[in-house]
């Protein structure tokens, strides 16, 4: 009689990727120190974390996918340290193991538009320039449609590439690992319209007030 045995859920890899999302996450928390005034506001500063968190996984882990599934390649087809690593994730959205379309569309806007323009509202920040405002309202919009794209066309189709069978795959690389690209950029689009709207409204009384 063959002994069957349970794959293993949590694997080496497993802990390797999510120890690098930590790290990414340590070294943008230690830019915003660095980086912004001592008294800087703390929506400034959380601001700051998340977009040089955002612009580091867009870059590094996304860049690589988009490497690998590109030009007839594959994550499932690839070697190396990052194909692990997204193979890691396949095991819950088999959809990047075959380059799938959609999601290569969507991560090439991801990688070589959103990664940018995270850099370019970080110069503003540290800059203090209010105008990182509108770049953070397009970014976001960006970020919500992405993955709205990402998900909504699995959701119709009955989510046959999905694999929610446990606590890692749903909880973790399902929802945590995307969720947080819907609830941040939601906080940043509220927090941006606050500035301006206060701004415009500050700019129609003074334009109001030199008309009387």
């Amino acid at each position: 009689m063959i002994e069957q045995t349970t794959p293993q859920i949590f694997t080496a890899t497993s802990a390797y990727s999510l120890a690098g999302v930590a790290a990414i996450a340590f070294i943008a928390t230690t830019g915003a120190k660095l980086l912004l005034p001592k008294n800087a506001r703390w929506q400034d500063s959380f601001t700051f974390i998340w977009l040089a968190f955002d612009a580091m996984i867009h870059f590094s882990f996304e860049g690589s996918f988009l490497y690998l599934s590109t030009f007839g390649r594959s994550v499932n087809t690839s070697v190396g340290p990052f194909a692990e690593l997204w193979k890691e994730y396949t095991r819950a959205d088999a959809r990047w193991g075959t380059s799938d379309p959609t999601v290569v569309s969507l991560e090439i806007l991801t990688v070589l538009g959103a990664a940018p323009m995270c850099c370019y509202i970080l110069k503003q920040l540290v800059n203090d320039d209010p105008a990182r405002h509108y770049w953070l309202v397009v970014l976001s919009t960006a970020e919500l449609y992405g993955g709205w794209m990402t998900f909504c066309p699995e959701w119709l189709t009955g989510s046959p590439s999905l694999d929610t069978s446990n606590p890692l795959y749903l909880w973790v690389y399902l929802v945590f690992m995307n969720v947080i690209w819907v609830v941040i950029p939601l906080w940043l689009m509220v927090d941006s319209f606050g500035h301006i709207a206060s701004s415009l409204r500050q700019a129609q009384t003074i334009a109001r007030a030199k008309k009387e």
